[in-house]
């Protein structure tokens, strides 16, 4: 694999040169916008505090990938998408579902063998794209959202909001190439914009959560 090979996916790129896609590459401060705003919030857990800090860093891997548009920032992007659902999968089984540690690595690790499902399900889905590959992430969020409905109703409908905000963010990303000729900037950063709501959200839900179940608050 070339690791410096050029990446042009998106409709604001026209070349392969830095800083060709300045719209793409900016709005990534959202991302760090919504993780100092989780970071301020009262009542954070390590795991809170923990996908604050990766919520950050998908905005900076975002900016370089976008400033850049090679190979090994590509990588670096999706791998702090990656860390930041596993992680997320993790602590809503644990915290949201009530099973062990063991179990919720477990449920976790499946979510490999889970996206590959997935994805071999949607590939008739051709409008998708290269969107596809968040599907299984909005599919799960819907079916714990699903599952803890009658014994955690305010945190089932957090999700839904989140799942709601994700296949909103998901349609912006879809339309940025074929509505190139009509927004010549692309829709893809609103991706980012919305993308970065709803992991923040995300967060807020979970410690919503965590502060109701630890002082025996309502869910507020």
């Amino acid at each position: 694999m070339n690791w410096f090979a050029a990446v042009d996916g998106y409709c604001e790129r026209i070349d392969g040169s830095f800083w060709s896609e300045p719209l793409n590459a900016i709005t990534n401060i959202f991302f760090l916008v919504a993780a100092i705003w989780v970071l301020r919030r009262e009542g954070l857990n390590s795991t809170a505090r923990i996908l604050a800090i990766i919520l950050g860093m998908i905005g900076f891997a975002s900016f370089l990938f976008h400033s850049f548009a090679q190979t090994w920032a590509g990588a670096l992007d999706v791998l702090f998408i990656l860390l930041f659902t596993l992680f997320y999968l993790f602590a809503a089984s644990k915290d949201f579902l009530g099973v062990p540690r063991s179990i919720a690595l477990v449920i976790t690790l499946g979510y490999f063998p889970f996206s590959i499902v997935v994805d071999w399900l949607t590939l008739p889905l051709t409008f998708l794209g290269s969107t596809r590959v968040y599907m299984p992430i909005l599919i799960l969020i819907i079916l714990f959202s699903l599952l803890i409905y009658t014994r955690l109703p305010k945190v089932s409908r957090g999700l839904a909001i989140g799942a709601f905000i994700l296949m909103t963010s998901m349609i912006a990303r879809i339309l940025d190439v074929p509505l190139c000729q009509t927004i010549p900037i692309g829709t893809h950063f609103l991706w980012h914009v919305m993308n970065a709501v709803m992991l923040a959200w995300m967060i807020e839900v979970y410690r919503r959560h965590i502060i109701s179940e630890n002082y025996k608050l309502p869910y507020c």
